[in-house]
């Protein structure tokens, strides 16, 4: 495995995947290295879930390559996949089983050598927040706590990288506050991939995050830069007696205005040059009887719907299936 910090932990070229004549991952590039938790967003039908499966080793990918710890997924597989942890939508529990022996039956199964695996359980219990329930059957525990069991399982052979798909869904508010908590810590010493399509959680949690459309990547971004986009960056302006719209246009720093209705307008601007001051200015000196002046954010959610937003105005997922 290679260690090096030069050298990304996951490298992702040219990735692809049809199904059929339907292309559902298109041309897929990025890296993700350890320490990092990147948050991989998209809409139903995106193509996340395709692009997870491959990540994993799950599904083949139609073109391109995924190079884990400098190992190729396809030509390398045992040794790749050695460094994964996944943890599905729908965990991979057998509820009959008790929890540390759930655990157990997982690292036999991942190769734990025999001297370390009652260390590796231990540590993956303790980490889990599994101590007080090792004992019990899992299918008397409640949804979050099954949760934790299968971060549990994906994290038992301590991979560098873990992949987390929607790891939050079906959770009370407790339960998600739980294991964005236990998220948060595994990304202390891994590289975590979060599929979600819950934004607040990838605001909360991540370091990066990407954004997948109809199978291609529209954003990669560190949380910094997308939390840039989000700053104020237009006036809603009430005036009882506005110029014309090129009037506003041409006010110092602005980029855009947009008629709300004949006395509201929303005027864009350059983040470096706010018009506020040059528009009370020119308000008072030209009768414009200024009497609404807010100061408006963009939310994350408004960030992702314009990135998602097809011509149309609408998101246009490729097919019903859920890729």
């Amino acid at each position: 495995m290679i260690n090096s910090p030069d050298i990304p932990l996951l490298k992702v070229k040219a990735l692809s995947r049809y199904y059929g004549h339907v292309q559902a991952v298109n041309n897929l590039n990025f890296t993700a290295q350890r320490g990092q938790i990147l948050g991989f967003l998209g809409v139903n039908g995106a193509g996340k879930s395709t692009t997870m499966q491959m990540l994993t080793g799950t599904l083949a990918p139609s073109a391109g390559s995924i190079q884990i710890g400098g190992y190729d997924l396809i030509e390398q597989p045992l040794q790749a996949k050695q460094l994964i942890g996944y943890l599905p939508e729908n965990p991979p529990l057998y509820k009959d089983m008790r929890v540390s022996e759930f655990l157990h039956f997982c690292a036999q199964l991942r190769h734990v050598p025999t001297a370390q695996r009652t260390q590796a359980i231990q540590t993956a219990l303790i980490d889990c927040g599994l101590l007080t329930v090792k004992n019990h059957v899992i299918a008397h525990l409640s949804k979050g706590y099954q949760q934790r069991v299968g971060i549990a399982q994906a994290i038992l052979h301590n991979p560098a990288l873990i992949v987390l798909d929607e790891p939050t869904v079906g959770l009370d508010p407790i339960q998600i506050q739980e294991i964005r908590n236990l998220i948060r810590q595994l990304g202390e010493k891994h590289c975590v991939i979060l599929s979600t399509h819950i934004l607040s959680e990838v605001q909360a949690l991540c370091s990066h995050v990407q954004i997948i459309h109809q199978g291609k990547l529209i954003l990669t971004e560190t949380i910094e830069g997308l939390l840039a986009r989000i700053q104020t960056h237009y006036l809603q302006v009430g005036l009882r007696n506005p110029p014309t719209l090129m009037v506003l246009e041409k006010l110092t720093g602005v980029k855009h205005v947009e008629m709300i209705d004949t006395q509201h307008f929303k005027i864009y601007y350059d983040m470096e040059s706010n018009p506020a001051e040059s528009l009370v200015i020119q308000a008072v000196a030209k009768g414009w009887s200024l009497f609404e002046l807010i100061p408006e954010k963009q939310t994350l959610e408004q960030v992702f719907i314009h990135l998602t937003r097809g011509q149309d105005g609408q998101t246009k997922p490729q097919a019903e299936q859920a890729y």
